[in-house]
């Protein structure tokens, strides 16, 4: 790796977590926010600049083709990262700094604040002694989920289009919006895009394969209660939040995310809200087995069905929804995409890691949609959270992993 790319990657992503691209769950728009199209105007430029032919749709979707330089080439490979961030923590005024050659310790994130990142409680620290580390200040996230995927797939680009003696196939590049909230492939046109294989840049540290997923599901659970004054409520009052806490004390106590790992599943209560009169819960069901993913649902439907018996019907209505499904299935009879970056990884001295995903990505619905779509590690790290941060050594890692594939998928036909 020489320290020229790790510098371009670097001015790269800064560049690109400078932009505000925070999707909205409750937005009735497509993409969610506005914002997400600044970045993805700025990136059909870069690769325009390029010469590239690309273009953003009006649902916000950045596509762009690389045309083959070799004319044996058959096969199509697609590479897809998203462009917005998740809401959890601030997203705007992001101030990113380098911890230069990491060798170990806290990291100091904000010293007015007392914020420090730990390395007893995040190991992952461990895994990034000698490398220069991108960091916030602790108040925002620093949106290296996904934005170091973008980078990656772009420094890609720029090195296939400065040096045409590298031979490679046809090569589609995406970036979506709204993937944080579930909705990233909802108008993403398969045919259209080309590709007969791909891979999403929106994973760990590098390294990480993953073509498991959870089966996941959303319960929207309203409880609708009767307000009397405290004084006169017997036998009167029914009161929404005590058949709120009813209802989650039925489920299984150590069915959560605090208390599961690996393949396990659990009930997530991402948001709890109301008073006497009404309460709200919205819970994410999670499961790698479809067997025990149908199980987990059947349960709520049978705990809302006896608070309903028990309080009256029309107490407790639920939506449960599926939003995306384990992609496994999909993934193994292409399992050359699997085998490809295993031993590209080996190539570059990488030591694969392959690991279910608990969550989901935009390759779990493409690969349903017809796109076999595994994901790939992009060097970050903590996403979602004040303590997020992104390895520049890996990132840069990254992209001689993706010139990596593309080199594989030169010589490969549709067919394989």
């Amino acid at each position: 790796m020489t320290s020229n790319l790790k510098q371009s990657i670097t001015n790269r992503f800064l560049k690109y977590v400078s932009i505000d691209t925070q999707s909205q769950p409750d937005s009735p728009t497509y993409p969610s926010t506005e914002k997400q199209k600044d970045l993805g105007r700025l990136l059909v430029q870069e690769l325009t600049e390029m010469g590239i032919s690309a273009a953003m749709d009006e649902y916000g979707y950045v596509t762009g083709t690389i045309p083959k330089n070799d004319p044996a080439s058959a096969a199509v490979l697609g590479l897809i990262a998203h462009m917005d961030t998740s809401c959890d923590m601030p997203g705007r005024n992001i101030t990113p700094r380098i911890v230069e050659n990491y060798q170990g310790g806290d990291i100091v994130l904000n010293p007015e604040k007392n914020i420090v990142m730990r390395a007893e409680e995040f190991a992952c620290l461990s895994h990034c002694i000698g490398e220069d580390l991108i960091v916030t200040d602790g108040t925002t996230l620093l949106g290296g989920d996904d934005k170091a995927g973008i980078a990656q797939i772009m420094e890609l680009a720029r090195i296939l289009t400065t040096h045409p003696e590298i031979p490679h196939g046809e090569l589609k590049i995406a970036f979506t919006p709204d993937e944080e909230i579930g909705k990233g492939t909802q108008y993403f046109n398969v045919p259209a895009f080309g590709a007969h294989f791909a891979y999403t840049v929106d994973g760990g540290g590098i390294g990480e394969i993953e073509w498991e997923n959870f089966n996941a599901a959303a319960a929207k659970i309203t409880i609708n209660g009767v307000n009397i004054h405290p004084g006169s409520a017997n036998n009167k009052m029914k009161n929404a939040l005590l058949i709120a806490m009813e209802l989650h004390s039925m489920l299984p106590v150590f069915e959560n995310p605090a208390c599961t790992e690996g393949y396990e599943g659990f009930y997530h209560l991402n948001n709890f809200s109301g008073e006497v009169e009404c309460a709200k819960m919205h819970y994410l069901v999670r499961e790698h087995d479809s067997a025990l993913f149908e199980a987990k649902k059947e349960r709520l439907r049978k705990i809302v069905a006896y608070l309903n018996e028990k309080y009256g019907e029309g107490t407790v209505e639920m939506d449960l929804t599926d939003s995306y499904r384990n992609m496994k299935e999909q993934l193994q009879p292409h399992f050359h995409l699997i085998e490809n970056a295993c031993k590209a990884m080996e190539e570059l001295g990488v030591t694969p890691a392959i690991y279910p995903i608990r969550g989901g990505t935009d390759g779990a619905r493409l690969s349903f949609m017809g796109l076999p779509c595994p994901n790939l590690g992009t060097g970050g790290f903590n996403g979602h959270g004040r303590y997020e941060f992104v390895s520049a050594d890996q990132m840069a890692k990254g992209v001689e992993l993706l010139l990596k594939l593309t080199e594989a998928y030169r010589t490969f036909t549709a067919a394989q």
